[in-house]
């Protein structure tokens, strides 16, 4: 094969891909994160037990006890008082029930020897992101240990009710604080287990996060298809992970915070607008004459210095628009309050993993464009468009779905 025609196939290739990206944005539903849900957890050592605090999603809890146990009365009971403020007397009424559901998916261990659970006082309620929790407390009756495990399998992906549920544990025990992530991957941790080993789940999540919560990725999509060389890409994206980190943060520290409600909306819109900057950049500048000389230079290298003022208009808006992903990225661990140093480590763990991913898509695709720009000019542009037209359509399709509670 030439080196010409492999060309030829590269950008075939790219083409093929970026089109059936763009196809299959259409496809996707207003909740870009998927159904899944964070369950909360603080352990800690209290005389010859364990005792642990369990925050659970209320209305997930509900479905999914009231399928465990057969029991349609707490499904009709517990749904007709959500978000009334009478949410506990229906988790009281069928503690029992409640309690068989979680001991039987979440287990703590001491030395490999299964704890007895049994309910610390009443259930009661609170919120985290304006989302109603269920609070359970249980004291873990354990064997003499210096060892013990905490096992999560709540909510699990065969109840189909969510996917991908991740169980945050904040702990006291044996000595040592910290925190761990569980997930079906990793359903459970032991105190003795190495802190790179409980850094590198959080890590996972972040990538995870990032890489499958397609509204940021179609969000850093518009930012790559809007920059004509590297140093666009570079500076946007700068931009972007300066902005989403300072509110990450600060989220974790109990700074800010802002209902999801008002977050996933303007992530969305912010989606449709960088999208739709780039397209009136195109018809601004006339489409490909103006700037095929542009694209041919892919990789000009000119400094901050050159930049115009619509380089700068851009910049601001894509760090205003970070600076609401950062919280939209703590609302995916339902951060909305100060978490102990420990967990804010994690955070940041948490962090560098959606930084990888990111350096990771503009790695993949910015290349792929700067080699449809050199070669055919016309063409690149023509990708980029379709890419930017389906992205900006999503992003307003999903502002008005989120806007009204729907999709």
């Amino acid at each position: 094969m030439s080196t010409r025609s492999g060309a030829r196939g590269l950008i075939a290739a790219a083409v093929l891909a970026l089109a059936a990206a763009a196809s299959a944005f259409f496809a996707l539903p207003a909740a870009a994160h998927g159904f899944s849900t964070v369950v909360y957890v603080e352990a800690s050592a209290e005389s010859e037990a364990v005792r642990t605090e369990l925050a659970l999603e209320y209305d997930l809890l509900v479905v999914s006890v009231a399928d465990f146990a057969n029991a349609p009365l707490f499904f009709e009971e517990g749904m007709e008082v959500f978000q009334t403020g009478d949410e506990a007397t229906a988790l009281n009424d069928h503690a029992d029930a409640i309690v068989k559901y979680v001991t039987e998916r979440f287990v703590v261990s001491a030395g490999g020897h299964l704890c007895e659970p049994t309910r610390a006082g009443a259930m009661g309620m609170t919120e985290r992101e304006g989302v109603p929790y269920a609070v359970l407390t249980l004291d873990h009756t354990c064997e003499p240990s210096s060892v013990h495990e905490i096992r999560s399998e709540l909510f699990s992906d065969a109840e189909e009710y969510v996917t991908g549920t991740v169980t945050v544990v904040e702990y006291d025990l044996d000595g040592q604080s910290g925190s761990a992530a569980l997930d079906s991957e990793a359903p459970e941790f032991s105190t003795d287990q190495p802190l790179l080993e409980r850094f590198g789940h959080f890590f996972l999540l972040g990538a995870e996060h990032l890489l499958f919560g397609i509204d940021h990725v179609l969000f850093l999509l518009a930012l790559i298809v809007g920059s004509r060389r590297l140093r666009d890409v570079v500076l946007a994206a700068t931009s972007f992970t300066v902005a989403h980190s300072v509110t990450f943060v600060l989220a974790a520290l109990g700074v800010v915070s802002a209902p999801a409600l008002i977050v996933e909306p303007i992530i969305a819109l912010s989606i449709a607008v960088v999208a739709g900057w780039y397209l009136w950049r195109l018809w601004y500048d006339r489409g490909a004459l103006a700037l095929d000389h542009a694209y041919r230079r892919g990789l000009d290298r000119s400094g901050w210095r050159s930049l115009d003022r619509a380089d700068w208009t851009r910049l601001a808006v894509v760090f205003g628009f970070g600076l609401v992903h950062g919280l939209g990225f703590a609302g995916a661990l339902g951060i909305d309050e100060p978490f102990s140093w420990p967990l804010l480590w994690s955070l940041l763990v948490f962090n560098v993993g959606i930084e990888v991913v990111q350096i990771a898509v503009i790695a993949v695709v910015f290349p792929l464009l700067v080699i449809l720009w050199r070669r055919t000019p016309k063409v690149g542009l023509a990708v980029g468009a379709v890419v930017a037209g389906g992205v900006a359509i999503t992003g307003l399709v999903w502002f008005v779905q989120r806007l009204l509670g729907v999709g």
